[in-house]
Formats: structure tokens, sequence, C-alpha cells
């Protein structure tokens, strides 16, 4: 018979699998918070923090800038691609062996690759780094050859195929800029031996056990390194437990979850009240259909989108309090008046911003200022 999950349980089940169920006072241990969510996505951006910074610190709440770096430097975690560039711990270095042939296969693929100068470029640079130790992109000098948005120039795809390919590795990053070494020094034997189809298998538990329940589509696309037939396959020979899950519009998706769900649902743990600033990358959510279906939260990220077209910001982070979204916000730092300034607001249709919520955001936000090394909280628009 099919476990039936309502979708406030579910709500619950799915913050609890990514640690924003209880209040975030575990200690700041980046290692096991990555183990614990499967890999970290790394973005450049940096509007009060960067991404990475800020999904630990909605994890563990006396976590710095700059601690995960440590973890990479230490070997303990790997950088590399899933659906974006992320910071992966090491022990799932052997099943990633495909996804470094894929991805190095891939961009090879292309005709400046094939050519003489894009050969001749790969073998120089890889020489120059065998010779002279781990080097950023700053230390090559070569020009971009045409004036598109996303030309790059002839060091840059060198690198790039490289370490899409595992041939090259960053061994660290030093002001987030990257520094290559070769890929045996940082990351050791790339091939360990196991079959493309086991390294599917192992990625597929893996992605099952921290969601608790997904489609097969979702299982695929939780590392982005498997095929959605390879997750069908694995769910048929696999453990699961057929599951429907309540959506937030009151019907029901068919899906799979862990082995131990019951004993899951058994220990879910009560929500903390605690209202949270979303980073807009949390893997939590990265799923915006997702998001929607369970949570009935529509979020777009419209950094690329031209400013007239945007319905909200830049960067607007979602508010979550226990399992309901109540609102998104845009904030920035403000360095040179020590500042977090707030410019926009907006609460989500149907929620009431009585007193209790107000002093919960603003307590919030004080936290969120003192990750980003910010004294003060300033709005620039109307508050709730």
């Amino acid at each position: 018979m099919t476990l039936r999950i309502d979708n406030r349980t579910a709500r619950a089940l799915w913050l609890d699998a990514h640690g924003l169920a209880a209040a975030p006072t575990r200690a700041p241990d980046v290692l096991d918070i990555i183990r614990d969510l499967g890999f970290l996505q790394i973005d450049t951006i940096r509007n009060v923090v960067r991404a990475q910074d800020h999904i630990l610190w909605s994890r563990a709440q006396t976590y710095r800038e700059g601690q995960v770096w440590r973890a990479l430097s230490a070997r303990d975690l790997f950088e590399h691609f899933t659906h974006d560039a992320s910071l992966i711990p090491r022990d799932v270095l052997p099943y990633w062996t495909r996804r470094f042939n894929e991805l190095g296969a891939r961009a090879a693929r292309g005709d400046w690759y094939q050519s003489g100068l894009g050969k001749a470029e790969l073998d120089a640079i890889r020489n120059r780094i065998s010779q002279e130790g781990p080097l950023s992109t700053h230390a090559f000098d070569t020009k971009v050859e045409s004036r598109e948005m996303w030309a790059r120039p002839p060091h840059k795809k060198a690198l790039d195929q490289m370490w899409y390919a595992g041939d090259l590795a960053t061994c660290h990053r030093q002001n987030f800029v990257k520094y290559y070494d070769l890929g045996e020094r940082v990351l050791g034997q790339i091939d360990h031996g196991i079959s493309k189809v086991d390294q599917a298998h192992a990625l597929h538990e893996a992605a099952l056990t921290r969601l608790g329940f997904c489609t097969p589509g979702e299982l695929a696309r939780f590392w982005d390194a498997t095929r959605p037939h390879e997750a069908k396959e694995w769910i048929a020979m696999a453990d699961t437990v057929p599951v429907d899950i309540e959506t937030a519009e009151g019907t029901w998706l068919p899906a799979h979850a862990t082995p131990d769900i019951e004993s899951r649902l058994a220990a879910a743990p009560e929500l903390s009240t605690r209202l949270r600033i979303i980073n807009p990358f949390d893997p939590a959510f990265r799923d915006r259909a997702r998001t929607q279906r369970l949570f009935g939260f529509h979020y777009r990220n419209e950094m690329f989108v031209p400013r007239t077209k945007r319905q909200f910001g830049y960067y607007v982070y979602p508010l979550l309090e226990a399992d309901r979204f109540v609102g998104r916000l845009e904030a920035k730092a403000d360095k040179p008046n020590d500042t977090l300034t707030i410019t926009g607001f907006w609460p989500e249709p149907g929620t009431r911003w009585g007193a209790g919520r107000r002093a919960r955001l603003d307590a919030e936000l004080a936290r969120f200022a003192r990750l980003g090394g910010l004294a003060d909280v300033t709005w620039t628009c109307p508050r709730p």
C-alpha cells in the first residue's frame, strides 16, 4: 500500500532533511554540514555575503565568512560542477569519474579545442602549472578573441576544459579567485575502477538519502550527473518506498522515499518559528518548480532579467517562517556606512505582518548584518 504524506508533514520532512527545521544552533562544522546537504553551490555575487557563506550560516549561526575555504585547502572537499560550480565532499570522488569524463569530453568537442592552437595552449598551461605550482587565471595574459558578452580568452578556455576533465583542479581560492594545480596533486587518482553504472547507483542512493523523498527527475537533477532513465532504472531495483506527497494545492504526487521514511516521520522535529532570510541558491529551494509545488511559493531568479522587466529585484531573499514563506526582500551591504540596506520588501499575499513577525524579521536582519560585518540596518523602502 502506498504511504500518503500530507503537505504540512512533507514540508517538515523536507526542511529537516535540509537542516532548516530546527534553529541554526549546530556547531559550524563545515564538512559535516556539506556532507548532510550533499554539496554546496558557490557563487561570486556578494550583495551581503556570498551564497556559500549564507547557506552555511543558515544552518550554523556562529559560522563566519570564509571558513569554508579551509576545508577546500585541506582537501576535505573538492570543487567541480554539479548544476553549477560546487564544493563536494571528497568521499564522493570515487563516483565522480563519469562527471569528469563527460564534462571534459563535452568541452573538448569544440572547434577551438580541436585546433592546433587549442592543443598548444592546453600543453603550455599544463606545463607551466606542473613546473611553477598553483596558478590563477591572472597568471596568464591571452586576450579575448571577440567582443561577445560570454567570450573568453584562450587561456581561460584551456583552464576550463582541463578543470572539467579533472586534469587540473582547484587547490584553493583566495578572495574567491580560483588557483589551479594538477589534478593528480589535488584529487589523486580520478578513476577508481568503479563502473559508470555503479557510480550512478551510488550517486542516486546518496541523493535519495539527502532528499528523503523525490520523483525520478528530481533524483537525477540532484547532482545533475546522471540521466532520468538511469534514475528510473535505479528506483526500479532499489529498496525505496512508494509514497504520495500532497502538494500545496491539495493534489497528490507519486514519489519514492527512503527505506526509513516511517522512522523519519516518527522522528520529525517540531519546526522552529524563527524567521529566516534564505539565500536564492539554497539547496532546499534550488528546484523552483518543486518549491512552488511543495510550499506554494513562486520564486524566480531575476539577476539576469533587465531591470525594467523585473517583478521584484536583482538579488531577492525569500523569507521563511517555520514551514511557510511570508515574504521576500532585497538587501545589500553598504560597506562605507557600515550598514545593511533594505531596498525592497514584498509580503506574500495573505500574510499579516503584526508586531511579533516584524520583531522576528528585525532580529534576523540584525543577525544577517553581523554575518556581513555590518553594524546597522537601514530601510530605504517602506517597512512592513
